[in-house]
């Protein structure tokens, strides 16, 4: 399980251990794989700050947990931070956000906080350019980034008005992920996936009843699987110049109703095409620090369409780090230690990794296409893939069993909702026929949507009989979690 060790940068940054003390706001994946990057990089034991205690940070021997059950609110949030500040007030603070409205009240308290931290985010205005999504597109669109088609939707609007200029299946999503996030109702989807006009009506109906009073995006649907997903990460300079780029390829993303989007396993890739199309969208706009997009491959014709951007890390950022691009380093030599970039830009190349917080018979049998998934079985094999959770320098017994049976976890989680939640998006891509990845770099993708389905059902069957020979070690190491509580 994430047997790729954690090895010397190759981005040529340093490894001077730096006087700054990391504050991550968050509890998940991504809040434990930057504090997992900042300790490889530098021995650095960063302070999370999360609103539950979990095993995955609470036990942990790399950072220090601060348990704030209140976190979200703004209150809450200005004056943990302003005891962290007085605290710890004699070293610099790096103050990083996993989650959308974590990044947002930072900014919106940048005033505040600057004479404390170190603040690697843009400004408000051009946040709320970036992560409405309906302003996003007008910015791709101007900067010539393909983008899907796409009509925006006032929740205040009557859904039985709307008229599309294209046709059903469609894909309905929030325009500000930060506001979503609060709203709160039964039929709440990170995303819907509607096929045909009465669907789309109830899902909108639904969202105006609740509390969120944004925009609502409804998108063309754009075929294939989670393996025509791409997930680019970036790192501009205090003068907004794109210093760095890791491309990948999504092979599974999170089948839940609130997961989808967010990547389980990914592989490293290159994309120049890609990779030119981001630095152009940044550098027009003057974006500073890590930016992360979401990428769909149309596999009708291999073309690219933009989906959307974090303003920051995402939560599979490991990705990167297992690629040999430490992400920490990229925020220390630029906002720590204020080094010059060389001229050149920077991109992943060459290593093989694949990130993987999902079991490996999970992983497997969710690949349709049978030459890529002898490539995963390949870098499985190697030793080349990497589970931030599982880190060899993690002392305490407890901690260190915890991967396992988070791995349980996502395995019963991924079963219950891939036969819950998945066949609707299965039935949206029935009858699609896809043609491959005709663009750059091409890689190995399903041929067509039946293969997929049928493809799930082989995977059902493979998960049972791995799983029958795990059970075993589970149940042991289950039992020994509780052992060592």
């Amino acid at each position: 399980m994430g047997r790729l060790k954690a090895q010397h940068s190759r981005d040529g940054l340093g490894a001077a251990k730096p006087e700054v003390l990391p504050v991550i706001l968050g509890g998940d994946i991504g809040a434990y794989s930057l504090a997992r990057a900042f300790h490889e990089a530098y021995g650095i034991v960063s302070l999370v700050v999360s609103q539950r205690a979990s095993h995955m940070c609470s036990d942990s021997t790399i950072l220090v947990n601060r348990v704030e059950p209140e976190l979200e609110q703004r209150s809450v949030l200005h004056e943990v931070l302003r005891d962290i500040a007085e605290t710890h007030g004699h070293q610099p603070l790096l103050l990083l956000g996993c989650g959308d409205w974590y990044v947002r009240m930072i900014v919106e308290m940048r005033e505040e906080l600057e004479g404390h931290y170190l603040i690697p985010y843009i400004s408000e205005e051009l946040l709320n350019r970036l992560v409405l999504k309906d302003s996003f597109y007008r910015l791709c669109e101007e900067a010539g980034v393909p983008i899907p088609r796409t009509v925006v939707y006032d929740t205040a609007d009557d859904p039985t008005e709307l008229t599309l200029p294209f046709s059903f299946p469609v894909v309905a999503k929030p325009a500000s992920s930060a506001a979503y996030h609060y709203a709160t109702f039964p039929e709440k989807r990170k995303v819907f996936f509607l096929k045909n006009r009465a669907e789309l009506e109830a899902a909108l109906s639904a969202v105006s009843r609740s509390s969120y009073e944004g925009k609502f995006l409804i998108q063309e649907h754009i075929p294939g699987d989670d393996t025509q997903m791409r997930i680019l990460t970036t790192y501009s300079d205090q003068q907004g110049r794109v210093r760095f780029a890791a491309f990948g390829q999504t092979l599974l993303e999170d089948p839940r109703p609130m997961g989808v989007g967010n990547p389980l396993v990914i592989v490293s890739r290159e994309n120049d095409a890609i990779v030119a199309d981001a630095v152009r969208l940044l550098e027009s706009v003057g974006y500073t620090g890590f930016a992360n997009f979401d990428i769909k491959i149309d596999p009708r014709d291999g073309s690219h369409r933009f989906f959307e951007i974090n303003t920051r890390l995402g939560r599979s950022n490991y990705y990167v780090t297992a690629s040999g691009h430490n992400v920490a380093r990229w925020l220390v030599a630029d906002l720590v230690e204020q080094r010059p970039f060389a001229d050149e830009l920077v991109v992943a190349r060459g290593r093989e990794s694949l990130y993987a917080v999902a079991p490996k018979p999970v992983v497997l049998g969710a690949i349709a296409d049978p030459t890529l998934r002898a490539e995963v079985r390949d870098l499985y094999e190697l030793g080349c893939d990497a589970d931030p959770l599982a880190y060899e320098a993690e002392g305490k017994l407890r901690r260190r069993l915890y991967p396992f049976v988070f791995a349980f976890k996502q395995w019963r989680a991924c079963r219950t909702a891939q036969k819950d939640y998945r066949p609707a998006a299965r039935e949206i891509e029935a009858g699609e026929a896809g043609s491959g990845d005709h663009g750059p770099n091409k890689a190995s993708h399903p041929k067509t949507a039946s293969r997929q389905a049928k493809q799930h059902s082989r995977c059902a069957k493979s998960i049972t009989a791995n799983r029958a020979t795990e059970n075993t070690a589970e149940a042991t190491e289950l039992h020994l979690m509780g052992a060592a509580q």
